[in-house]
Order: C-alpha cells, then structure tokens, then sequence
C-alpha cells in the first residue's frame, strides 16, 4: 500500500510507502506509471481544478489497466434539493462550488464501466481528534459561539465506522455508488449539542443560522447498495465515537 501527501513531513519522508506529491504543480501520470496500482483511492484535497484535472488523469489510467477508482463525495452534490434526503442514484444538482466540483468527476466516472469505479458519498465526518470535533473544543476553550444550522435535517458518520465500510467494500470487491452516512436524521443543532455533552464542554456558546424558514435537508440515505448491518451506523454512534482514541 502507498500513499501520496504534499507538505514536507519528516515522519512520511522516511517512510518508502509515502510519495511527495502535489496536485497544482506534478502531473500524477508519472506516480500511476512508477507505482502501478490496482486500486486508488481518492482523498484529495486543495485547488478543484487541478484536482478535476488530476482525477482526469487518474480516469484515463484506469481506462487502460486493470485498476479501479474509488472517489471519496459529499452529500454537497445534492445540496441544490432541500425537501427531502438523497438517495444513491438520485439525480445530483449543486448551488455550491464544492458540490458543482464533486459533480464533475462523479460525471466522468459514472461513464466508465461499473467495474471500474465506487462512489462513496459521505455526510459531515466526526470521531476523536477528527478536524471538526478539534475546531468545537478550540472554539469552546476560546468562549467563541459554534455556528448551529437549526433548520437543517442531516446525518452524519464516524471516521473508525467509515474505515469499515471502506474496508468492506474493498474486501468485497463492490463497485457503484454507495452513501455512507448514518441510518437516521437529525436537525444539525441536536447533533452539535450532543457531541458537546459527550465531549462534557460545559455551557458552549451557538450561534443560530437560519438559511431557510422550513426544515431543508442535506442528507445520505442508502436504498440500492446497503451494507450489512454490522457496517451500518445511528446518529447515536457517532456522538459515541467522539470520545473513542
């Protein structure tokens, strides 16, 4: 297994399994030819355009290998619908930046053969010491007010569960388009609220934005492509794990 990351880093320099690479400056042809990978997965982040112009080039190396691309989405794909969740093979449309550049490589991948591609959608992504649990207890020691959506219905999942699911659907050599988010839903202020009880951050400051006067939905619900049960996740867990280390 090798892995790609862009900012000098003494731990990854050492380490034969990681390769410097960055997006906006290297072409990523020359790292597919020398590696020779049977599958890639995506995480990328950074400037959209080199990364749409790097997905692009990964596309044409799977096109003529026997490889795979596994593309890491967002439930922002689907942010332009408000009245209802989303579901895998329901029709993308996106008002935002984010969302419109996550439909263009969907776009490019959805053309190639099933066998060649796994889109895996994802909701907002907790778990300890994860990016967005970090910025709650930074903004919370700081007595800075945490921006709660009240009207927006969504789920969530955690970044140990989401590693299963990957691992699954690796295992099992599942090819489509998958939501990985949780079983439930919930308004945004509920979930933020309960994550600080778990994290016992005592009196958190919200502030409440209001984008819309009725409930509007940003949410991944699976219908076509479940994964067992065991890989399914609730609202419940994912407080749960923003304590687990």
């Amino acid at each position: 297994m090798h892995a790609t990351y862009r900012t000098e880093n003494d731990f990854f320099d050492k380490n034969r399994k990681f390769h410097q690479w960055d997006a906006e400056t290297e072409s990523l042809e020359i790292l597919l030819k020398t590696l020779k990978p049977d599958l890639i997965i995506s995480a990328m982040r950074g400037e959209f355009e080199a990364q749409i112009y790097a997905h692009f080039e990964a596309i044409n190396y799977i096109l003529t290998h026997d490889t795979k691309l596994i593309f890491l989405s967002s439930a922002n794909v689907f942010d332009a619908f408000t009245n209802y969740p989303s579901y895998e093979y329901d029709k993308t449309l996106s008002l935002s930046v984010y969302g419109k550049f996550k439909i263009k490589i969907e776009n490019a991948l959805l053309r190639l053969p099933n066998e060649k591609y796994v889109i895996a959608r994802l909701p907002m992504v907790y778990g300890a010491k994860s990016p967005r649990i970090e910025e709650l207890k930074i903004l919370h020691d700081l007595h800075e007010a945490i921006e709660v959506f009240p009207n927006v219905v969504t789920n969530a999942t955690s970044i140990s569960k989401f590693t299963q699911q990957l691992h699954y659907i690796i295992n099992r050599d599942l090819q489509g388009v998958f939501h990985l988010g949780s079983t439930d839903l919930v308004h945004h202020i509920d979930l933020i609220d309960e994550i600080c009880k778990q994290l016992q951050l005592e009196n958190p400051l919200f502030k409440s934005v209001y984008d819309s006067n009725e409930d509007r939905f940003l949410a991944l619900l699976p219908k076509d492509n479940l994964l067992p049960k065991n890989l399914q996740i609730t609202i419940q867990d994912v407080v749960k794990d923003t304590l687990v280390s």
